[in-house]
Formats: structure tokens, C-alpha cells, sequence
């Protein structure tokens, strides 16, 4: 039975692996190490291809082809905890509920559009920092005075930014993911089918996007200055890890080595000496989203909006998330919930009973673990059963396809959600 590629996708009430049995007993997959990480030289654990804004103005950098407003937005937004879903320097329903959210955090006109007060706000409120907002013990953000745009000295945070592809980051299990479930069941990871999904999922955007920022391959705004970026390792990197008869995913047009143009997203910043499980250290590296963030006291699903608002504990809104939630068949179940455990990468149990339109025929399976797995890379259990909050394998398709009673965010607005709540935050989903 098909699972991967449909419309209405995962999340009715299902039974999954480790949040009904997992979720009491431990937070994370079997392999993974509860131990302290041991300190490193460098305190920030992202990877090379982190955010570093003091760089900006340098001489050596390449200007982009072109201004991109809305992509500087997004990636401003992005920073924030305002979430746009993807970016792809385009208007659309995710950076409009984005757009919103910050509004009523800044007390501006509710709008939804990137107009003249909005825009001065969005550009006075960033510094240049490689750590996004600042948090401090209590996981508040600090409101420390920052430069505005039109400050003598100040510079505004660019929407994009050249990186070169790590190998370390390049190399990996890129496999293609078949569409039934039994066939799924039979690989160990449903990970990133192409080193593009893995770059498009760092950068929280698309292909697509990356293609258009990289015309020929080259960073916009190289040929026009006569640059020479650095060219791309050409030989294929071979999987370390296989599974038996797996068909190798499609070609990817980038390469490790390869200078790349990229949205400018930053709050990446991953604490090197706190005690994270070192898979989900490596899953936050891998997304680009940061250890440190706001505690949220209260979460409110809306599905006539497709929201998650995140509220800290005086009641301000500190995070929005667009979402998929419900469906006619599996609608959102409205009403107070609980959380009652977070499960860091988890496999999934396929139960064909479970969901109105798989035949009840179709065999139960276990699918392992891996951001194109059905609930991507985080499942927040709830106390309503078989529901919970979780990523998926299709951030293209959030607010826009339905799921299956639970709430779907990309895989990076997930793992972001997962550092930000925990069993004291309340939870509560309206119409």
C-alpha cells in the first residue's frame, strides 16, 4: 500500500512505537546515549555551514544577484520564531500567518502583509548574531537594545548567504524511499533521499529554491563579478551504510566542496556542552535549528487558521508555527490536552486499522526512524490517545494537505517546537 507521496497524510489515531511504549520508558531511540556531550573547543556545535552575520560586510563576500525583500523576511521571521514554513521569497499563507503572529506580538496592523511599518520592524528588530534572539537561564528572550537598520554602523541581516558543502555534511545514506509500507519497513532509516533534501531541510526551503539561488550551479551574483566559486567535488560519495537491496536515490545537482547560495537562516546556534542525547544533537545540527529556546507555557492549535501559537508565561506570544491539523474524516480533537513525553526520532508503528483509508487488509508493519519517516524527526505525545504533534517528509505540503487528526509541522519547525515545550506547557486546540 502506497504511504509516502498522498494527500491526506499520516497522523490519525495510530499507534506509534515509542510513544506508546517509548514515551514512558525513554524520550529517545534505543542506540542513543544519555550522557553529557564532552566539551569541545568550539562551543557552538552547528556545523560549518552555520549563521554568521559579522561576516556580512566583509570584501571577500559575494553579493547576491539580486535584493530578494520577501526572502529577507522570511529569513528575519525564521530567526524569530515566527515561522514561514519555507522559504522560497514568496508571498503565500505560511509567511502571511507569520507575517500575523509578529504583528500581534509588535502591536502593529494585523494585516498579514509585508507592508511599510511591518518591514521597518522586521529590519529594526534583528542584530547581527550568530546566536538569533538572546535567552536567558529561565529560556526568556532577553530584550536587549539592538541596532535598527537605519543605525550608523548597522547592518541589516542579508536574505541570503554563500556556504560551502562540508564533506561531513555531504556524506551520508541517501536512498530512495519506496512507497509501500512493507518495503519501508525493511530499510534501517527512511532518511534524506538526496544530499538536495538534506541541504533544502538545513535551510529550511525547497529545491526548487536552492536551484533558482544557484543558477548553473554557481551562487547568483559569481558570474556577474567574474567569480570562481569553489568547483564541486565530482566523485560520488559512496554509501557507508546501505540497506540490502536498496535503489540509490536520484543524482543531486550539488556536490561537497561546492560553493552554494543559500536563505540566510540563523538562531542555529547548538550548545556543545549541554546535555542533549547526541543523535538529536545531530538531528538539530542537521535542520539548522538551535539549542536554545523560550520555554512555551501554553500552545494554541487553531484550525480554522492552521496555526500553533506558542505563549510564554505572562501570555506573550513567543513562536507561530503554520500547521496541518485534521480532517473531515479525522478532525482535530478540540479541546485541553497534556503533553506527556517528547520522542526524539522515532520509528513508527503502521497500523492499517487505524486509518479510513487504508484497506484493513493491509498488514501492520514497523517502519524505522528518519525524517521521511511518517512523523518525520519529533513526535510530542499528547494526553488525547494516539494524537501528538510531530514533523513530516513533505514541508511543501503543511497548511495545505490535510492529516489525520494529529498537527503536522516541517521537520525543522518540529524540532524547534520539541526544545521549546515539555510536560508543564499546556496545550490547547480550538476551531
Amino acid at each position: 500500500m502506497p504511504i509516502r507521496r498522498t494527500a491526506v497524510q499520516f497522523c490519525a489515531p495510530f499507534a506509534l512505537a515509542v510513544v506508546l511504549a517509548g514515551c514512558s520508558q525513554s524520550e529517545e531511540p534505543a542506540e542513543e546515549t544519555q550522557t553529557a556531550p564532552q566539551p569541545e573547543a568550539d562551543d557552538n556545535y552547528a556545523d560549518e555551514m552555520r549563521s554568521d552575520d559579522s561576516a556580512a560586510a566583509s570584501p571577500d563576500v559575494i553579493a547576491d544577484s539580486e535584493e530578494r525583500p520577501v526572502m529577507q523576511a522570511q529569513v528575519i521571521l525564521d530567526r524569530m520564531g515566527f515561522s514561514p514554513g519555507v522559504i522560497d521569497g514568496q508571498m503565500g499563507m505560511s509567511t502571511e500567518n507569520a507575517l500575523l503572529a509578529f504583528q500581534e506580538a509588535n502591536g502593529l496592523t494585523e494585516s498579514g502583509e509585508l507592508d511599510d511599518a511591518t518591514r521597518a520592524a522586521l529590519l529594526g528588530s534583528t542584530a547581527l548574531s550568530e546566536q538569533g534572539p538572546q535567552v536567558n537561564a529561565d529560556g526568556e528572550i532577553e530584550n536587549t537594545p539592538q541596532p535598527t537598520a537605519t543605525a550608523p554602523g548597522a547592518h541589516a541581516v542579508p536574505a541570503t548567504r554563500v556556504v560551502t558543502i562540508p564533506e561531513s555534511f555531504a556524506v551520508g545514506r541517501y536512498e530512495a524511499i519506496p512507497d509501500d509500507a512493507a518495503d519501508q519497513a525493511e530499510m534501517t532509516r527512511l532518511g534524506y533521499e538526496s544530499l538536495d533534501e538534506k541541504l533544502a531541510e538545513r535551510f529550511h526551503t525547497t529545491v526548487d529554491t536552492l536551484m533558482m539561488l544557484n543558477p548553473d550551479g554557481q551562487p547568483a551574483g559569481a558570474k556577474a563579478k567574474g567569480e570562481k566559486p569553489a568547483a564541486p567535488d565530482e566523485a560520488e560519495e559512496e554509501d557507508p551504510n546501505p540497506t540490502d537491496d536498496a535503489r540509490p536515490g536520484p543524482k543531486s545537482h550539488f556536490k561537497a566542496g561546492q560553493q552554494i547560495r543559500v536563505p540566510n537562516i540563523g538562531a542555529d546556534f547548538i550548545d556543545a556542552n549541554k546535555d542533549i542525547a547526541s543523535d538529536w544533537r545531530d538531528t538539530l545540527r542537521t535542520l539548522g535549528v538551535g539549542s536554545e529556546q523560550p520555554h512555551a507555557a501554553r500552545i494554541v492549535v487553531d484550525k480554522s487558521d492552521d496555526t500553533l501559537i506558542a505563549y510564554d508565561e505572562d501570555g506573550k506570544i513567543i513562536a507561530a508555527f503554520t500547521v496541518s491539523s485534521g480532517s473531515s474524516h479525522d478532525p482535530l480533537p478540540i479541546g485541553d490536552w497534556k503533553i506527556l513525553g517528547v520522542a526524539h526520532n522515532p520509528p513508527f508503528a503502521y497500523d492499517p486499522t487505524l486509518f479510513w483509508d487504508v484497506p484493513d487488509t493491509a498488514e501492520k508493519q514497523q517502519l524505522p526512524p528518519g525524517p521521511n519517516g511518517p512523523v518525520g524527526v519529533v513526535w510530542i505525545d499528547l494526553s488525547k490517545e494516539h494524537y501528538g504533534i510531530h514533523g513530516t517528509s513533505e514541508p511543501q505540503t503543511i497548511g495545505r494537505a490535510q492529516s489525520h487528526g494529529c498537527v503536522r509541522l516541517t521537520n525543522w519547525d518540529a524540532a524547534r517546537l520539541a526544545e521549546m515545550v515539555d510536560q508543564s506547557t499546556e496545550v490547547h486546540f480550538q476551531k
